[in-house]
């Protein structure tokens, strides 16, 4: 197939969709045609390596579920989320680095005092505290702000991922800030843990070497009215695999340190600054 024969498959695919109603679904669709296009040419795919992939895509269907979405799994793991978040959130200079949401985020999280700890089950871990306030690009408080937040479990699972052996709503809890922006939250100090490695994204790592940890970290989305909602974390800055995270979410402006505060308690403090809507 010449040149020429296969500009003019691509102008006529893309011709197809000139009368689309919906210009941005126009727009998405036409640049996914053509970048496939010059993906299959730039490798010169193979018809047998094209059934592979779509037989690797089956399959990643296949295995979500309910509580397993092995196309988030997916996009982490090839840095896709990551951009995807960085792109949605662009917030401006000196506003909080934002990150990826992950495959266990669940929604309905039980409302908890501050200081209260998320910790419902028995756990052999550290605890911690992570205290702070929430502001916007002026430093000024932002009062009522909410902070959804979700963790692993010291044996490396979220709840989402035991139901019967973790209850429901262990290690995860919706906070609000104070009138002076600030929050205080308990918990147990997060640990590195593996992303589910069984299906066709855990595959796909392997076969190229590549390791399936996540540095220990403790989840965060933050939303306020008249603010760009944030999704974040924050990591202990002793755990590993901070410089080798399998879904590309390490900021080093969101590496924290644990340390024993005026009461004895490990600690540590992260200020939140909102970009406004």
């Amino acid at each position: 197939m010449t040149e020429k024969a296969r500009a003019e498959l691509l102008a006529d695919v893309l011709s197809r969709y000139e009368d689309s109603p919906n210009p941005r679904l126009r727009e998405i669709t036409e640049a996914a045609i053509r970048h496939l296009h010059a993906f299959a040419e730039e490798v010169n795919l193979q018809r047998d390596e094209w059934l592979a992939g779509i037989q690797f895509l089956t399959a990643a269907g296949q295995k979500c579920d309910d509580t397993r979405q092995e196309f988030i799994l997916l996009s982490d793991t090839l840095g896709v989320s990551s951009l995807v978040e960085m792109l949605t959130h662009d917030g401006v200079e000196g506003s909080t680095e934002n990150t990826v949401l992950g495959p266990f985020y669940v929604p309905g999280s039980p409302q908890r005092a501050k200081g209260e700890s998320m910790l419902v089950d028995p756990d052999d871990g550290d605890r911690v505290v992570i205290r702070g306030t929430v502001t916007d690009i002026d430093h000024e408080p932002i009062a009522g702000a909410t902070l959804d937040c979700w963790q692993n479990a010291t044996a490396g699972f979220y709840a989402v991922q035991q139901p019967g052996e973790q209850s429901a709503e262990n290690l995860r809890g919706v906070y609000s800030t104070d009138a002076d922006g600030s929050y205080e939250i308990r918990t147990v100090r997060p640990v590195p843990y593996p992303i589910p490695s069984d299906g066709p994204a855990g595959d796909l790592l392997k076969a190229h070497g590549r390791n399936w940890m996540r540095p220990g970290h403790t989840h965060m989305w933050v939303r306020a009215d008249g603010y760009k909602e944030l999704i974040t974390h924050v990591f202990d800055n002793e755990t590993e695999y901070l410089r080798d995270d399998a879904v590309f979410g390490v900021r080093d402006s969101l590496i924290r340190r644990f340390e024993p505060d005026a009461a004895g308690e490990l600690a540590t403090t992260f200020d939140i600054v909102l970009d406004r809507a």
